[in-house]
């Protein structure tokens, strides 16, 4: 762990015409049999995937029968997979989600976080309101383990839903363990090997190098390595997130844009201090990178970068594309100050 020396620099930021800053970083991108198809800087190195790996964490809520147990809509099963922006539709949907459970936000142990979508944020402080749980850019996903709970409450003796869940956050839980066992399925790695953290929403979060994600991402964009289950499981996710990007993200926000524009060509994932992680089913490839100073705008830019040069789209989305790739920068007036620059193999 710890910053990786000599990383190679990714994306420089540009004043005018000259170079004013440069993140550097890696990326890894592997075939669903393990190969490397492309890499730059270190890819062996554990890094924190955070929220990038929510559709993993996601695949036992489908795999153990819990999504159809309680008849789960795309919108729910995108949200469960989501960094949203706490906009009223990812509100209801989660709020929906619970009440069928039979659960409130009370039952949420994610934190409470003000919406990250600044005129919601707003209209609800306008409104003398305050935010909660289900505000918090990973309410979805906590649904989802609280479905998952639901679902795998015993069905004898005292046992009841909401005192089974209490406390789903905790590494011993069996939810947790179900997530773990899904991540290291996936990714090949022995979690009990790996550094350990608390996540922002407080679930654990482990250290896995970029090479063990991507071939992660192209497990669960391919099917292949996995059981039957949980290739299904995973193929689901994959289509409920193409049919519902709006759950994933948000309004005007990075995989939202891109997944409406690409489908199931594309599904991606950003994660907290500048990680992403990708699904290219059509190519059987996955993809995991990694900013080194954990800044989302250059991870977003190589994201699209490399979506271009992989998938090579025509028209408006290939347009979208090279204008998330180079995104403008702009000062308080709107005035074009400069733009940022991906630099793969230079």
């Amino acid at each position: 762990m710890g910053l990786a020396t000599g990383a190679p620099v990714v994306v420089e930021v540009l004043r005018g015409e000259a170079v004013e800053s440069r993140h550097l970083g890696a990326l890894a991108v592997v075939h669903a049999a393990g190969a490397l198809h492309m890499a730059w800087g270190d890819v062996d190195r554990p890094v924190f995937p955070r929220s990038a790996v929510k559709l993993l964490q996601a695949l036992p809520l489908v795999a153990s029968g819990a999504a159809d147990a309680f008849a789960l809509s795309d919108a729910e099963l995108a949200l469960a997979c989501a960094s949203h922006s706490g906009e009223p539709a990812h509100v209801a949907t989660a709020q929906g989600w619970l009440a069928r459970l039979g659960l409130t936000a009370e039952h949420l142990e994610c934190g409470t976080q003000w919406p990250a979508r600044e005129p919601v944020l707003r209209a609800l402080a306008a409104r003398g309101e305050v935010a909660g749980p289900l505000h918090n850019n990973c309410s979805g996903k906590h649904c989802g383990f609280l479905c998952l709970a639901c679902h795998l409450c015993p069905r004898s003796g005292d046992a009841e839903p909401a005192g089974f869940a209490r406390g789903y956050v905790a590494p011993e839980h069996p939810v947790m363990r179900e997530v773990t066992r899904a991540l290291e399925l996936t990714t090949g790695q022995d979690l009990a090997r790996a550094p350990r953290g608390i996540d922002g929403c407080s679930i654990p979060t482990y250290a896995l190098p970029l090479r063990a994600l991507a071939l992660a991402f192209a497990r669960v964009g391919t099917g292949s390595g996995l059981p039957p289950d949980v290739a299904t499981a995973a193929a689901r996710l994959r289509r409920a997130v193409a049919k519902a990007p709006f759950m994933v993200g948000g309004t005007d926000r990075f995989d939202t844009q891109v997944m409406q524009a690409l489908g199931e060509r594309l599904c991606c994932k950003v994660g907290a201090e500048g990680v992403y992680c990708a699904s290219l089913p059509e190519l059987g490839l996955g993809l995991a990178l990694k900013i080194e100073d954990g800044a989302s705008r250059a991870a977003e830019a190589v994201m699209a970068e490399i979506a271009l040069q992989l998938l090579r789209p025509s028209g408006e989305t290939g347009a979208l594309l090279h204008r998330l790739a180079a995104p403008v920068l702009r000062n308080w007036r709107g005035t074009e100050v400069g733009r940022l620059r991906v630099r793969l193999g230079h």
